[in-house]
């Protein structure tokens, strides 16, 4: 069984006893989140698509942790213009385990 679920403002596929990593949320660590916004539900074959989301259908999840995403460099450079320039940033994600799908 799983589930398409909108989690702030991105899509994603779940499924019960699976970790997922979201952009940070607003939920303190070992708080128990329930997403309302479930856009489709697959329960062994049999598939039931919301419009646009799936009345009643609801996905539990606990936060386990905040945590930073690998670093990505920004190099900026203006050949013979000696204009070099190096930034770097680590996304903010936050560690979900899926703990049940409600359909």
């Amino acid at each position: 069984m799983y589930a398409i679920v909108e989690i702030a403002g991105q899509q994603f596929k779940v499924e019960k006893d699976r970790f997922i990593y979201t952009h940070r949320l607003d939920a303190a660590e070992g708080d128990v989140l329930t997403f309302d916004r479930v856009l489709l539900v697959d329960n062994n074959g049999t598939v039931n698509v919301g419009t646009p989301t799936v009345s009643g259908a609801k996905v539990t999840g606990k936060v386990l942790a905040h945590v930073k995403g690998e670093k990505v460099v920004v190099f900026k450079k203006k050949r013979r213009k000696t204009y070099v320039k190096r930034n770097g940033h680590r996304q903010q994600f936050t560690k979900v385990l899926i703990e049940g799908i409600n359909a």
